[in-house]
This record gives structure tokens, sequence and C-alpha cells, in this order.
């Protein structure tokens, strides 16, 4: 993986803050293998990753998906986006992304059935990011897969109903990135779906931003820290 992972955890060392004395170094084979130790637990183990928007939580799901193989499934948190169509019932359009512009209830809904049915396929939707859609039943997680990988801003959220989300996962992994090039990533991937440079740059300061702050505030409830690091 074409990053450098600096690791804090609330298990073993102690914990620090980025740059910190003593920083750890984990290889993706280390968080590769940590995923794995969690299998040890009975049933069903789901983990999640979390972080700001534009922080590179897809990337690492990804590299996380390729390392452990097949028999591991992926259930994003984007997928259960409000539709346009309801984001203008409710007013919320010019917020989309924020809390509460997701079906909440539908994704703890998955992630308990993930628990409660572990010997049936659950079909889960998608998100398209070209339509900036949900695509429903999009994703379908067989019995074989035991361990899941669900990735989102809002995991360790403490109120709005998202509280009832962190009961369901095994850990949480948050995973933080220099502030600037968070920044110029967002705005470039506006750009590549349609925005002019100056919507672009609008909508992350006023509305990515305003949702960054929000996850910041649960980077301490998270299991591990990792950092991104792609300077």
């Amino acid at each position: 993986m074409p990053a450098t992972l600096r690791l804090e955890s609330r298990h073993g060392t102690p914990r620090c803050r980025p740059g910190s004395a003593h920083p750890v170094t984990p290889s993706l084979d280390e968080l590769a293998a940590r995923a794995t130790d969690l299998l040890a637990r009975p049933g069903r183990v789901v983990l999640g990753i979390t972080g700001p928007p534009g922080a590179g939580k897809s990337t690492l799901t990804a590299s996380l998906l390729a390392e452990l193989g097949p028999d591991v499934a992926h259930l994003p948190m984007d997928g259960f986006h409000l539709d346009d169509v309801q984001l203008d019932r409710l007013g919320r359009r010019d917020r989309k992304g924020a809390p509460d512009t997701f079906d909440v209830d539908g994704y703890v809904s998955a992630l308990s059935r993930l628990h409660a049915s572990p010997d049936q396929t659950l079909l889960a939707p998608g998100f398209e990011r070209g339509l900036e859609q949900p695509l429903a039943a999009a994703i379908a997680i067989e019995p074989s897969a035991r361990l899941v990988v669900t990735e989102g801003n809002y995991l360790l959220l403490p109120g709005g109903g998202w509280e009832r989300v962190r009961p369901l996962l095994a850990e949480v992994w948050y995973v933080d990135v220099d502030d600037d090039l968070r920044l110029a990533r967002l705005i470039a991937r506006h750009e590549q779906f349609g925005k002019s440079p100056a919507e672009a740059r609008e909508w992350v300061l006023r509305s990515d931003e305003a949702n960054a702050r929000l996850v910041a505030a649960t980077r301490d409830a998270a299991d591990l820290v990792v950092d991104l690091d792609r300077s």
C-alpha cells in the first residue's frame, strides 16, 4: 500500500497523539493480522473503519479487503445515504453527507442482521459516486463471510441514533491524515464528479468540514488510530 501507516492503540502500548514520540508504524500485513485475530471471537465479526471525509477510509478498506481475501465482505455506510428525493422533502439537500442525511435505522438494522442471521445472505445498498446516489440491494453478503468490514464517517458518533452502531462492531479504527492533504483530496473529488473548482471548494469548506469536525470529536473513542501519510 503506497502509504506510511502510523498506529496508535488503546491496547498494548500507550496511546499517543499524531506527531508525539515513539509512534508505531505497522505494515498492511500487521493490520490484516489484527483484523484476522478478531475471528477468535464467536460468531460473525464486524470491523469498523471511520474518520473524517477524505481521510482515506475507502483506500484502507480496499487494501484490507485485497489482503484478507474473498471470504471477507464489505458493508459501506455510504449505501445508506438518503436519496435526493428524500433530502429535498426534508429540506436537507444542501447538507448532504451530514449525520441526519443517512438512513441510520437501516444501517443499524443491516448490522444487526449480520449478527442475528449469519446463515442468510444479506442484501444491502451500495453507493454510486458518479450519481451520488444509493443503489438498492447492490451488495450481497454471503454466510461464508465471517469477517465484515464496514466503513463510514459516523461509526463512533454518540447521538442521533448512531450510538447504536458501536456495540455491533468488534473494533473501530480511525483513519487520520494531514488536513491540507485531506481538503485537497476532497476538492479534487468534487471536481471529478461535476462541480466547478469554486463550487467544490465552497462545498468542502461549508459542508464537508462541518461533518469532519463532528467526526474528529470521536477520535479518542477508537480502538486504533491509523495515520495515512501520503506526503
